[in-house]
């Protein structure tokens, strides 16, 4: 049981990110759908652990060292390339989409200008990948838990306490402009699609390595299952308060200072050390991928690439999670079909295997 929690833990910790506990994906992949984006949520308790299952499976036959012998895997070598190189891009773009949400934190939170948090988190940022703060990021990992107890009980206060007398929750909902796709189940599909894309490494290498796989399995359906309703309360919450979040760049942050002041700055703070903690493992990833660690050339390359997501955070935090994410989800739909093709050859392989041993027992 142990061990089924600890990866069950770990898929959530790996998906429950900033862009996540912020709010904003939920309101523009689901929220903005007004009630087809509950059923859109329900589609995620469904989708998030069968994912996981197939990709823990499919790390323990392939002895998964990490994403790229998956990718290579079901995709071959020329697909699987570009495959590859396309996720590694995608992971600098989600380090840009942190750095603009600390730019929107700060703005909403302290009323300072955006560039302050752009520049104060890449500084962090670069600082993190130069010095190799391995045990400052073990420390703002370990409270990530802690974040993620408090957003669904900050959801659930929300929810219960909605007051949606005289308000057309439908209406309200329709006004929201940035919507990941034109159609509510696209929507969640994609949402889906991208947040396991980025999660192919871990949970093939979880597959691989864990001793008990009957764990590493069973941890995938709960950690799936802990995802879709994590997103349905959230999104109930963001729906039955919509009239006061639209037009928020993070919508649980504003629910977190209509509690109190005191519970909207510890989430504010919570949040940051989110965003720093998913900006410094996808930068970092994303070096690594090119130079090998802690040489000039990556420390250089760590450089240069903080100070391009400084530059790219003033598109804005909404705006980046508008366009990054869904390109990530359809990424996400190539390697989850490349999967379902992989799952069709197994399959058509076992069964001449079965038709062959028993002509030759008939002979």
């Amino acid at each position: 049981m142990k061990d089924t929690l600890r990866v069950a833990g770990v898929y959530v910790g790996t998906i429950i990110g900033a862009g996540f506990a912020s709010g904003q994906e939920v309101l523009q992949f689901y929220t903005g759908y007004g009630w087809l984006g509950i059923l859109g949520t329900l589609v995620t308790v469904v989708l998030y652990p069968l994912l996981g299952y197939y990709l823990v499976v499919l790390g323990k036959r392939v002895k998964a060292q990490s994403h790229k012998n998956v990718i290579y895997h079901i995709a071959g070598k020329y697909l699987g390339f570009v495959i590859d190189l396309l996720l590694t891009f995608f992971l600098f773009g989600v380090a840009v989409i942190m750095v603009a949400g600390s730019g929107s934190l700060f703005q909403q939170q302290f009323g300072m200008s955006p560039s302050i948090g752009y520049a104060i988190m890449a500084i962090l940022i670069v600082l993190a990948l130069l010095l190799s703060l391995r045990r400052v990021l073990n420390v703002i990992s370990s409270i990530a838990p802690f974040a993620f107890v408090i957003i669904v009980v900050l959801a659930l206060y929300a929810l219960f306490t909605a007051d949606t007398s005289g308000v057309d929750l439908e209406a309200v909902s329709a006004t929201q402009e940035q919507l990941a796709s034109p159609h509510w189940l696209l929507s969640a599909f994609l949402h889906v699609s991208f947040n396991v894309a980025l999660s192919v490494g871990i949970l093939a290498i979880m597959g691989a390595t864990e001793q008990s796989h009957k764990a590493a399995k069973r941890g995938a359906i709960l950690g799936g299952v802990v995802l879709g309703v994590i997103a349905l309360v959230i999104n109930l919450a963001m729906y039955f308060n919509v009239d006061e979040l639209i037009g928020t760049e993070m919508p649980m942050l504003a629910i977190a200072n209509d509690v109190n002041p005191i519970v909207g700055l510890i989430v504010a703070l919570l949040l940051l050390a989110m965003i720093f903690n998913t900006a410094v493992t996808m930068l970092y990833t994303f070096t690594a991928r090119f130079f090998e660690v802690d040489t000039p050339r990556f420390k250089i390359a760590a450089l240069v690439g903080g100070i391009v997501a400084f530059a790219l955070g003033f598109v804005g935090f909404t705006e980046l999670v508008n366009q990054v994410y869904p390109l990530l989800g359809y990424l996400g739909f190539v390697i989850f079909v490349c999967m379902a093709v992989n799952l069709v050859l197994i399959a058509r392989r076992r069964s001449k295997g079965t038709a062959t041993e028993v002509s030759d027992a008939g002979q």
